[in-house]
């Protein structure tokens, strides 16, 4: 004979039992101050659901408290681009850190950015999630300005001038400007540029404003006939980099402000019979993994992705908790990698120091490295 399986205890057994009523049972076990039970009730009610052996359940506890305990990470990217997100785990791996120290769980969600949907908007409206982490914004994104209104903590990667939303990022702008003036250290003057994402993506236009910042610095007129926008992927990266090869003089060097932009960009050079660096050197954007086997060897700014993700979650947790007001602007460092793609440069590592600008401002230094 199988034995009976035990009934679960719930809460109206601890209200029947404390003659109290169920939303009463909630509130004390959830310590909703709010209520204003008297302490003689509550003593009753916990010493019902002692007796009984009576787990609230979790659900219930969240809801009481207004909380879910979990936060999302929501990025911007066509869904026939998400496979080609080159550091999308690496991002990650760092908040899934922090979530599980936290005891937070992390939802991921895209939006199409061909949409105007109000993926981000429900999320948060509906209670589904106590904070959001938003990687690659656009300027005038409304729901993250919606957002920043209300006050949801919501935490960029990336930046979102104008706004009083948190965020983390590399300084872009600089890091592409550095990167261009190694390809004009070696010699080069007519050089081209290919952007990672089209221009309403914060990145694209701050990488964009380093390449020309780095052309003023060295009286090379800027030429929008040598400049073209890519879109995430290694297609659009061949695709920008055939037209570019129709141009008239050749350029001698471009910058391509993404690895994975830059895949394909190599792949159009070869087929047109070129060679990386002699005919056309190359700078890319991001290392990633496949930076290091392309052929040649990628130059590329490296940055700290895992850190990103670790950071985003970690200020995230704290606006949550109120302990951190926003705006918080964070801007970590970035490495110049010099492989077999660029001109090649002297060796060793130079260290550039930056200093925080304000209280709410962290910077740390850049370098470059050879490998």
């Amino acid at each position: 004979m199988t034995a009976r399986k035990k009934r679960t205890v719930t809460s109206f057994d601890v209200a029947r039992k404390a003659r109290v009523s169920r939303t009463t049972v909630s509130f004390v076990m959830n310590n909703v101050a709010e209520a204003k039970i008297s302490e003689v009730t509550q003593a009753r009610v916990l010493k019902a659901a002692r007796e009984l052996g009576y787990v609230p359940n979790a659900s219930g506890k969240a809801l009481a408290q207004r909380k879910t305990e979990n936060i999302a990470l929501v990025y911007t990217r066509s869904y026939h681009h998400i496979a080609s997100h080159s550091i999308l785990l690496r991002l990650i791996d760092g908040l899934v850190r922090v979530a599980h120290e936290r005891n937070l769980r992390l939802m991921i969600d895209a939006v199409d950015e061909g949409t105007s949907g109000t993926n981000i908007l429900k999320l948060a409206r509906a209670n589904h999630i106590d904070g959001l982490i938003m990687l690659e914004p656009r300027n005038g994104d409304e729901q993250l300005l919606t957002l920043a209104r209300d006050n949801f903590p919501v935490v960029l990667i990336g930046s979102l001038p104008g706004t009083q939303l948190c965020s983390i990022d590399i300084d872009n702008t600089e890091a592409a400007r550095m990167a261009v003036e190694h390809l004009i250290a070696g010699g080069h003057r007519r050089i081209g540029c290919i952007t990672n994402a089209p221009p309403q993506f914060t990145a694209s236009a701050a990488r964009l404003a380093g390449y020309q910042k780095a052309l003023r610095r060295h009286a090379i007129p800027y030429e929008r006939s040598l400049v073209r926008f890519g879109h995430f992927n290694p297609e659009s990266g061949y695709t920008a980099m055939r037209s570019m090869l129709g141009e008239k003089p050749l350029p001698s060097a471009v910058f391509v402000a993404s690895d994975t932009v830059a895949v394909g960009s190599l792949r159009a050079i070869a087929e047109r019979g070129l060679r990386v660096p002699d005919d056309i050197a190359v700078f890319g954007f991001d290392d990633i993994v496949d930076s290091h086997y392309t052929s040649p060897p990628l130059s590329t700014v490296r940055f700290d992705v895992e850190e990103h993700g670790r950071r985003s979650a970690e200020i995230l947790v704290e606006l949550m908790n109120g302990t951190l007001k926003a705006p918080y602007h964070e801007t970590t460092p970035f490495q110049l990698v010099f492989r077999a793609s660029s001109p090649k440069a002297g060796r060793g590592v130079r260290k550039r120091n930056s200093h925080a600008s304000s209280s709410n401002w962290r910077k740390r230094h850049s370098e470059e490295v050879f490998a």
